[in-house]
């Protein structure tokens, strides 16, 4: 089957989460990423949302946090402090799941604003529950397409620390999660580099080139000495995928691909 980069994308990202894994999920392409995981390759995750669904199923993707699907579907649904303090500062969430509007060579994120934070030219919908993801999570898991434009030297504002300005920068901001330790994109994979834990290419999906990675990064970026290539998307991957957009869309009125 053909497929387009964003399925791509989203089956790479689907892809490296971990059966029964404790998953606190970003709305968006985290959820679009996690849900194809749960309908995967990973039956038994658990899917956690800021709002306190724990478990949850959902059939459609959900709008927002508050979308009622979360917790029709969900095992049990507990209120939002618990989720954070019980939860995620408790060391009990293995992965985070977010997206962002910019990333930074050392995992960071922006999601507040694009351009000065006093004048912007973009407001963004701001932090919501992902600085405390972003360092409390025992791994953290960054999904967004790529370019100059989102993949950056500096970010306009940080939102969420990843690992900050690299090296022990997050031991010493006393920082408990280990990070991200994967940033997945249209066009590749990266991983941090042990030591420096900057951001390096270690996967290339199919057909794309080195050459089209550096020019859609808005820093020097490298790659690792090994760098491979993802697998194509299965059949069974692509139909999960796309019936599940196609339910999404018809229940949120929206046109195929809006999902």
């Amino acid at each position: 089957m053909n497929y387009s980069t964003s399925e791509m994308m989203t089956v790479a990202a689907a892809r490296r989460l971990k059966n029964g894994a404790v998953c606190f999920v970003g709305i968006g392409l985290p959820s679009k990423a996690a849900n194809l995981a749960r309908l995967t390759s990973s039956p038994d995750v658990v899917l956690i949302y800021e709002s306190g669904p724990i478990g949850a199923k959902p059939d459609v993707l959900p709008l927002s946090i508050g979308d009622g699907e979360l917790a029709e579907t969900a095992d049990t649904v507990v209120s939002t402090s618990e989720i954070f303090r019980y939860w995620l500062q408790g060391g009990r969430v293995d992965v985070g799941f977010l997206g962002a509007a910019q990333v930074d060579r050392f995992g960071n994120i922006n999601t507040t604003v694009v351009g000065d934070y006093h004048n912007p030219k973009v407001r963004l919908p701001g932090a919501g529950g992902a600085p405390e993801i972003a360092g409390s999570a025992k791994e953290v898991l960054i999904i967004l397409k790529q370019s100059p434009r989102t993949f950056v030297n500096k970010l306009d504002f940080l939102t969420s620390v990843g690992h900050g300005e690299g090296g022990d920068s997050r031991k010493r901001l006393g920082l408990p999660g280990a990070g991200p330790v994967g940033i997945i994109t249209d066009l590749c994979i990266m991983e941090p580099e042990e030591g420096t834990h900057e951001f390096v290419v270690t996967t290339l999906h199919p057909g794309v080139t080195r050459e089209q990675v550096i020019a859609a990064t808005g820093w020097a970026v490298r790659f690792a000495d090994n760098v491979v290539t993802s697998d194509a998307p299965s059949d069974d991957e692509l139909n999960a995928l796309r019936d599940l957009e196609a339910r999404t869309a018809a229940a949120h009125g929206q046109a195929p691909g809006e999902a």
